[in-house]
């Protein structure tokens, strides 16, 4: 399974590599700027007017016996041309990516995959009346009642989800845009289905499981990267058992400070948003001893493919919520590997599990945990939407 990932990978980044010469003028594209009014289900689909845009599908799933699994399916769209004159569908107006993992959390595998289209006649793309959003056969479709079903198929793991949302569209930020950096348009148009009640199925090592759990839905869609001082980004999702959600995410600079631009989204039972600013919470590695119940020993782990060392035990706390927490996971190895660094940088994105008190009470969550810019930072790679 790790040879062929690695291919697919070598593949989608030679794909990249040859059509980078022809990525387009930001000045063809629309920043994401303030009062951006989100409409749905229109948000749920393409924004070709932005450079960049993802659909990022994670969530935790188990047996009826309670074996635990992990799964990310991704969409990428990185715009390249939007010359009036290419008009033919062979012509490259955009590239999409997407990629595809497995945690096996009981038997500590990881299996994923990666690919790289054109639009073309139908090969890749997100399409309002088709209702769904497509790379080769893995999709993301959309019915009536809220409803949405996941399907993709590798060599040796599959899923297939229906997933029913429990709650409204969740739009981080604030007034329309969730801020990155100082300045117009260093931003992005970010919202979220925080709790998706997943029913299907999961392959891993080509055996077949039914399953049910939680999913997680992010889209975002904007036109700035990273500016030069910052290096990466850490990413929470946590999906808690008092039917609350919580996400966090802090920017990390070059120096090794953190960006005040960081920010979170805490949601309520009833689905109603708070932003946190990055004075609200506290999101940082954990170095101290673990207890007993730690689900991990350890308070790091180093990639064998990218040489990149990623903390995998973290403090959590939101003291206006009355939330403090470690957040861990079972299984380290859970990073998606690039064949180039300087290209498509490697990042880990894996299935967590908080372990936490909420006045003074037991509080106990999944998720999913998002490391970027370890092996390399990300303002300096060239085809940086290969991680969120």
């Amino acid at each position: 399974m790790k040879s062929r990932s690695r291919r697919s990978l070598a593949a989608s980044t030679a794909l990249a590599l040859a059509l980078f010469s022809s990525v387009a003028s930001l000045a063809q594209f629309q920043p994401a700027l303030p009062g951006y009014r989100f409409e749905f289900p229109r948000d749920f689909f393409n924004h070709p007017d932005y450079q960049t845009e993802w659909w990022y599908y994670t969530g935790n799933l188990q047996t009826a016996e309670g074996r635990k699994f992990g799964f990310e399916l991704t969409f990428f769209r990185q715009g390249v041309s939007r010359d009036p004159a290419k008009s033919s569908p062979w012509d490259l107006r955009d590239i999409y990516f997407a990629q595809f993992a497995v945690s096996d959390l009981d038997i500590k595998q990881f299996f994923h995959t990666e690919r790289a289209n054109r639009a073309g006649p139908g090969i890749a793309g997100a399409d309002a009346t088709r209702q769904k959003v497509w790379n080769g056969n893995w999709n993301a479709g959309w019915s009536a009642q809220d409803q949405q079903h996941l399907s993709a198929t590798a060599n040796s793991f599959a899923l297939d989800l229906v997933l029913q949302s429990r709650k409204s569209p969740v739009i981080h930020g604030e007034n329309g845009v969730s801020q990155k950096a100082a300045g117009p348009g260093r931003a992005s148009h970010y919202f979220s289905e925080t709790r998706l009640a997943a029913t299907g199925s999961i392959t891993a090592a080509a055996h077949q499981y039914q399953v049910t759990g939680l999913a997680w839905m992010d889209h975002e869609f904007f036109t700035h990267q990273l500016e030069d001082h910052q290096a990466g980004w850490d990413w929470l999702s946590l999906q808690l058992d008092d039917r609350t959600e919580l996400m966090l995410f802090h920017i990390r600079r070059k120096d090794g400070s953190i960006d005040p631009f960081s920010a979170g989204t805490f949601v309520d039972a009833q689905g109603r948003a708070t932003h946190l600013r990055a004075q609200d919470f506290t999101l940082e590695p954990d170095a101290s001893p673990p207890d007993a119940s730690s689900a991990s020993k350890a308070a790091t782990w180093t990639s064998p493919l990218s040489g990149a060392r990623y903390p995998i035990r973290w403090k959590i706390a939101v003291p206006s919520r009355g939330i403090d927490g470690v957040v861990t996971t079972p299984l380290p190895s859970q990073e998606l590997a690039s064949g180039s660094s300087h290209l498509a940088p490697s990042y880990w994105e894996g299935a967590v599990f908080l372990q936490g008190e909420n006045v003074s009470a037991p509080l106990r969550g999944s998720g999913y945990l998002e490391m970027t810019g370890y092996d390399h930072p990300l303002a300096s790679a060239k085809f940086w939407p290969a991680a969120r």
